[in-house]
């Protein structure tokens, strides 16, 4: 009910007329035979001149493509991926780029999962270099490392892997971030288009493997934040309230 609710709601603030939001639904309907039978049918307002009912319409539709249409209007769905909106909240406050890219990665998850798993991927680098730029984080690296790399770094920098204060199982989960990270980098690197391909090479193009991967990036980006944040409290910014006389407007 939440997702065609705002599904209705987002569509009339992209499109201001009933004929252009009939047009968006129609393209996800699926006519099974020459005798228009289809996954779902456009209802009409009465006596409205053939104005789409948008919300009766919608109540038609499955589950299923109910999700792939609130995805494509990047409407969040927290009971289908429910770390990926306290990610995107997470980034947007202070990760401006890897918000963007990641914004991206998740629209594209079923219109093309190769494109989402590469910009998944790079969303993570874009985070982990941004925490690396902290000189509190004591850590070198070069800003051509790619993921692989770079959480190495970063777990190196958290000690994370070693923390005797941790649980031994915590610590053995902490140090499989490293695993996960390399396998989205290689998944980026040999599946997908990311990188020069030719028709023999294998290309992810299922959608559910897009899912997996996106989920995994939100959970370690997540992860990677909030212990950053925690380690690495953000400091005041103390402003001074001498006046440059070069800087007056006379």
């Amino acid at each position: 009910m939440n997702i065609i609710q705002n599904i209705n709601d987002k569509l009339y603030e992209l499109f201001k007329s009933y004929d252009d939001v009939e047009a968006y639904v129609c393209k996800w309907q699926v006519f099974y035979d020459d005798f228009g039978n289809a996954n779902f049918y456009i209802q009409y307002k009465d006596n409205e001149h053939k104005k789409i009912d948008l919300k009766k319409t919608l109540h038609q539709i499955d589950g299923e493509t109910l999700l792939k249409i609130a995805i494509d209007l990047g409407l969040d769905t927290p009971d289908f991926i429910p770390s990926i909106p306290m990610f995107k909240n997470e980034l947007k406050s202070s990760f401006e780029t890897a918000a963007q890219t990641f914004e991206k990665a998740y629209c594209n998850v079923e219109k093309d999962p190769s494109l989402a798993i590469g910009l998944a991927n790079s969303a993570l680098e874009s985070i982990i270099k941004a925490i690396l730029k902290d000189k509190r984080v004591s850590i070198q690296y070069n800003n051509r490392d790619t993921l692989s790399t770079l959480i190495k770094n970063i777990c190196k920098a958290f000690n994370i892997n070693n923390d005797q204060s941790c649980p031994k199982e915590i610590r053995t989960i902490a140090s499989s971030l490293i695993s996960c990270s390399t396998a989205i980098e290689d998944l980026r690197s040999t599946k997908t288009e990311m990188h020069g391909k030719t028709k023999d090479d294998f290309i992810i193009n299922d959608s559910l493997c897009a899912y997996f991967v996106v989920n995994a990036v939100s959970t370690i980006g997540l992860f990677l934040l909030n212990y950053y944040r925690n380690k690495y409290p953000a400091q005041a910014r103390y402003v001074s309230t001498k006046i440059d006389p070069d800087d007056l407007p006379f």
